[in-house]
């Protein structure tokens, strides 16, 4: 460990090897901290936080602090950050209170400068979170999604693989799989085609993620319709599986289509 003595680092925290902590960072007593991670100064990495292998943690960051949630009690809960993530200045992570007892950030994340992520969501893994952009509590984002800067994520909302959202919107809805979602309200503005090919989706699966939307968006169907539909007409795949999984699951209902 290459610790700067200005460094304030708990002698009961779990520091992994090669982990360079670089003056006035604070690391507290139940931290663990895996190999090769760098906390940058002025970074606070407060109890309940669990930082994985080759992670960055930039100036000013608050992993771990206090959920901002007026039915904690105090309870003990944590913060975890997976592999290979990248926290960048002034981000806050709130640990999580009874409701799930944890708040995750998965492996090989970019969470950019100024978000806030509350407490017990749950981000999952190849996230990126753009500049200022406020996570409120309960929000669950799957993987590979992205959201944009200055964008409002409302509790309990679901945010599902392959989606990139524009940024400066203002998320109140559950944003199905592989969408593009932009305007002002929100809406669907088609499907995510830049982020599907860089992750080698083939063209017939593109078709037919395109052609599962049309029939949700614009063919003038109820979800309901729209569901027995996608059903009915599409042989089982796992891209019509997980749309209508997600659409069925969903209890604070999907983003609105564009045309509506």
């Amino acid at each position: 460990m290459n610790q700067h003595p200005l460094a304030s680092v708990h002698p009961e925290a779990k520091i992994g090897e090669n982990v360079t902590i670089d003056p006035f960072a604070v690391i507290e007593k139940d931290v663990v901290i895996g190999d090769n991670c760098h906390i940058f100064s002025h970074a606070v990495i407060l109890d309940g936080a669990r930082i994985g292998s080759n992670c960055k943690i930039f100036p000013g960051a608050v992993i771990s602090g206090i959920p901002q949630d007026l039915k904690f009690a105090g309870e003990i809960t944590t913060a975890e950050i997976g592999n290979n993530t990248t926290i960048r200045e002034c981000v806050t992570i709130n640990r999580g209170t009874k409701a799930k007892g944890k708040t995750v950030v998965g492996n090989d994340c970019l969470i950019m400068a100024y978000a806030h992520v509350a407490h017990d969501c749950i981000l999952k893994d190849h996230i990126i979170i753009g500049n200022a952009t406020q996570i409120a509590g309960e929000v669950e984002i799957d993987d590979f999604a992205i959201v944009s800067g200055g964008t409002l994520v409302h509790q309990f909302t679901r945010i599902s693989k392959h989606v990139m959202i524009q940024g400066g919107s203002r998320v109140g809805k559950d944003i199905p799989p592989y969408t593009l979602i932009g305007r002002d309200p929100i809406a669907y503005c088609g499907i995510n085609i830049v982020g599907l090919r860089r992750r080698g989706y083939t063209n017939d699966q593109v078709f037919l993620i395109q052609d599962i939307y049309r029939t949700l968006y614009t063919r003038g169907l109820n979800n309901s319709d729209a569901i027995n539909c996608i059903e009915s007409e599409y042989e089982p795949s796992i891209e019509r599986d997980l749309i209508l999984g997600f659409i069925k699951s969903s209890s604070r209902g999907i983003v609105r289509g564009s045309m509506d």
